[in-house]
């Protein structure tokens, strides 16, 4: 039977878009909270940003103390807002604080004593995914939109293109036949830049800025999957002159698709920027991630999509699904038994076994850019393979 072809289109965002600023203003509170107090810290943590003004909400408990104000002009400075040339400036902003302590009702359903016997913070149903697609066990489109934003801040700190701004987006379309992807048949890159990268004459970027964008950000990562008739579009309304938090408000949470698998499974019901590891949303799509991706490199299927649910206050989830889209070696019953025997499910027993406490080299803060998943190398406990060799005795 011939293979069907069809074109599956992911996105991704540089950490200078608002959004994402925000994700990472939410997880550097949370990082601050966590190595200041690890075991009772809470936080739930909520930014919204806009021209000239960046408001910090939300409900934290600590027995720590966060400067909001020095915390996100710090980061800011990373990231590159550092003029008012690109929309936004961190050291003249205003920074307003609007954070409360949790709720009492919530956290006599969470704080129970013992990590081990914490309840869920809410209630909810959680997704993971894996993949034979790329090394990482990622969906390709994803993997390589995250790759092509992140050589878009690469030549822009680096000075290899200095009229970079650092707000941008990029998006790729790739073609599967089955279940193999095989090209890219488009590319979408949107780069804030300044007026050095204008055709004045036409007030639009000029044909050498975006060459410069396309040979080197587009083609060093996607040299393996174009053609001669891949198609690029780079700043397609003519210029990008205007980003940032001038050109669009960011919030907390409102990129979750690019968080995690771009599109290709359903979304489960929250975001994770800002929200300590007792928040199912989080903790749990992490070991959603870390069995789907167990299960595949441990070749009991292909392609995983692990499914957990749980109810406030409570600590076991109240459901299990598995889908392996009909290439499991062994049943989804199967697998859902061999989830239960190992692997902790619990939130206590995730936070210990993904040791979700640590915050060494501002890691929730790294999370909150370039996605979630797939991200290994930066010491993302839930991206191990170490329990596939285990898994695998479940094959004879």
């Amino acid at each position: 039977m011939k293979k069907r072809k069809y074109l599956f289109t992911s996105e991704s965002v540089a950490e200078g878009h608002p959004d994402k600023v925000c994700d990472q203003v939410s997880d550097s509170v949370l990082d601050e909270v966590l190595r200041q107090d690890p075991e009772n810290g809470r936080v739930a943590c909520e930014t919204y940003i806009t021209m000239g003004l960046i408001i910090v909400g939300g409900e934290i408990t600590t027995r720590g103390y966060v400067d909001i104000h020095k915390l996100c002009r710090r980061l800011l400075d990373r990231i590159g807002y550092t003029h008012p040339k690109y929309g936004f400036d961190g050291h003249t902003c205003a920074i307003l604080n609007a954070i409360h302590e949790q709720s009492p009702d919530i956290a006599r359903g969470v704080n129970r004593g013992a990590l081990k016997k914490i309840g869920a913070g809410d209630q909810g149903m959680m997704m993971g995914y894996a993949c034979r697609e790329t090394p990482e066990l990622m969906p390709l489109p994803i993997m390589l939109a995250h790759k092509l934003v992140r050589r878009m801040m690469e030549v822009r700190k680096g000075g290899i293109l200095k009229y970079l701004g650092p707000d941008g987006k990029s998006q790729i379309t790739v073609e599967y036949e089955g279940l193999e992807p095989k090209k890219a048949t488009s590319v979408v890159l949107a780069c804030q830049h300044t007026e050095e990268a204008l055709d004045k004459k036409h007030d639009k970027i000029s044909d050498k800025a975006r060459n410069e964008i396309i040979d080197l950000i587009a083609k060093p990562i996607l040299k393996k999957y174009i053609d001669k008739d891949t198609k690029f579009f780079v700043n397609e309304t003519g210029k990008f002159l205007i980003g940032g938090p001038q050109s669009d408000t960011g919030m907390t949470g409102r990129k979750i698709i690019v968080d995690t698998y771009g599109g290709a499974i359903s979304h489960g019901g929250g975001a994770f920027s800002g929200k300590d590891p007792t928040k199912v949303d989080r903790s749990a799509s992490y070991m959603a991630r870390y069995i789907a991706k167990n299960i595949v490199a441990a070749h009991l299927a292909d392609k995983c999509m692990i499914q957990l649910a749980y109810v406030i206050g409570r600590s076991d989830p109240v459901s299990i699904l598995v889908d392996t889209y009909g290439t499991g070696k062994v049943s989804e019953d199967k697998l859902i038994s061999i989830i239960r025997d190992n692997f902790a499910l619990t939130p206590g027993g995730i936070i210990e076994e993904l040791e979700l406490l640590r915050v060494e080299g501002d890691r929730y803060c790294r999370t909150a850019a370039f996605g979630h998943f797939g991200r290994e190398e930066e010491g993302f406990t839930w991206e191990k393979t170490d329990k596939a060799r285990g898994l695998a005795k479940y094959l004879k």
